[in-house]
């Protein structure tokens, strides 16, 4: 799987919440944000690092059952490890570098229940089933000083893992006139079957995190004008 991937089927997702939102509720939204993601526990540790990121998600909620139900789904990038290392010879004074970053895509689709009405204030908790992709590239660079353009890099590693997880979240939005929203909140975040430090996988570990995110969003009744 390359990186492109994930964002393809974010493309498909977010154009079918929009069919289904234009249907069921013009009170939906789109938003971006920021995330803060830990490690917990040994098996995340271990191989991770506290990282930022940055996600894109839809909510459609369902009028039927009086906007306490809502349809949602996203996309998040995370950095969880990105670390130089510095080699340099005695003799010649030369100097290379060994550049890693691991990064962590989820693409998650579930449900909310809470507000997702006309109030200002609107709690929500929701689950997600999410399909994960970690991905370790290391490179090994003989940097130019003065003349970036001019570094020589040699690709040492490229490896990635994709795998299902879940999530659990608490999370609260305040609603500006029904057009635009502040979210924020906190995510449990859990993955499955993922090779250590993405190696010969004779270790499994099974890694959670914890999220923060805070972001905006917009409602579907900007896009239609209301």
């Amino acid at each position: 799987m390359t990186r492109t991937v994930p964002s393809k089927h974010m493309i498909l997702l977010i154009a079918a919440l929009l069919l289904l939102g234009q249907e069921l509720n013009a009170g939906g939204k789109l938003g971006i944000y920021g995330i803060r993601m830990t490690p917990y526990g040994a098996a995340a540790r271990d191989y991770a690092r506290p990282g930022w990121g940055g996600g894109i998600h839809a909510v459609v909620p369902l009028e039927s059952m009086a906007n306490l139900v809502a349809f949602d789904g996203g996309l998040e990038v995370v950095n969880l490890l990105s670390a130089t290392k510095f080699f340099q010879d005695r003799l010649t004074g030369l100097r290379t570098e060994q550049q890693t970053s691991q990064n962590y895509f989820r693409l998650f689709v579930g449900g909310e229940i809470g507000g997702h009405g006309n109030g200002f204030i609107r709690p929500h908790g929701g689950i997600h089933l999410a399909l994960v992709h970690y991905r370790i590239d290391t490179d090994v660079v003989i940097p130019d000083d003065f003349d970036r353009e001019n570094e020589i890099r040699q690709k040492l590693q490229e490896e990635g893992r994709t795998i299902f997880g879940y999530d659990m979240t608490l999370g609260v939005d305040l609603n500006f006139s029904n057009t635009w929203t502040i979210d924020g909140g906190v995510r449990y975040v859990k993955s499955f079957s993922l090779p250590q430090q993405l190696g010969d996988g004779s270790v499994t570990v099974h890694p959670d995190y914890f999220q923060i995110y805070l972001g905006v969003g917009i409602s579907f009744n900007a896009f239609q004008g209301d």
